[in-house]
């Protein structure tokens, strides 16, 4: 017969470590890993391992249906869609959301954000502001309110020619965003500024109804909707 003897503190701090990093592994196995322990006294342990577990394979199930540009730009770049490109450059990622696509919105302003505010409290339906401010780097046209109205009223990601504030806040919302940087100072209301124009900045056209794929490797822009066909 085989002794058995109960765990002592320094193992439960091993088993506990172990099951933790299994966070970074296949759901498969961090659930067969909590399968094992079965005591009463790791129940709470299980718990949270299984609940870890869903949260992987939920992740990876979004990873997976998500639209990496690259993968676009390999399916196609043959293809008579026209595409335009423009890599990461001068753009950094801020919002909680890195890889977002919609069609195009656009706003045109410079230095003064009321159209940018009107925009977003409207109804996004899945869409992609894009704002050309000129590529001013002297104010923010674009902070943690506004990021919060596109949240909350449904559009995918804003893309912006210029700055933004209230960074920290905005990389914990459920939104896209890109901008030259970041500026603590927030813009003046003077003038209203121009919607639904195509606007030009990067080496890209955004054009009002096209659509825009963006991710950490930067922005693909289609005449129309593009899908990974072959990938699928």
């Amino acid at each position: 017969t085989i002794k058995r003897t109960q765990p002592t503190s320094k193992h439960r701090r091993r088993m506990l470590a172990t099951i933790l990093r299994g966070r970074i592994v296949p759901s498969l196995v961090v659930e067969s890993r909590c399968s094992a322990i079965t005591s009463h006294r790791y129940a709470h342990i299980n718990s949270t391992c299984t609940s870890s577990g869903r949260t992987i394979m939920s992740t990876s199930q979004t990873l997976s249906s998500s639209l990496a540009t690259a993968d676009l730009c390999d399916d196609h770049v043959s293809s008579p869609t026209r595409l335009s490109v423009m890599g990461s450059g001068d753009f950094r990622d801020y919002g909680g959301v890195k890889s977002f696509h919609g069609q195009i919105e656009t706003v045109r302003c410079f230095e003064s954000n009321p159209m940018v505010r009107k925009t977003l409290q409207e109804p996004g339906q899945g869409r992609v502001l894009v704002v050309d401010g000129g590529g001013s780097n002297r104010v923010a046209i674009l902070g943690d309110m506004l990021a919060k109205f596109a949240q909350d009223n449904g559009w995918k990601g804003i893309v912006v020619n210029g700055c933004i504030r209230d960074s920290k806040v905005i990389g914990a919302l459920k939104v896209g965003v890109k901008a030259r940087g970041t500026h603590p100072l927030k813009s003046a209301k003077t003038h209203e500024g121009e919607r639904g124009i195509t606007v030009a900045f990067g080496g890209l056209e955004f054009v009002p109804g096209h659509w825009l794929y963006a991710d950490e490797d930067g922005i693909v822009i289609s005449e129309n909707e593009l899908k990974l066909d072959s990938k699928l």
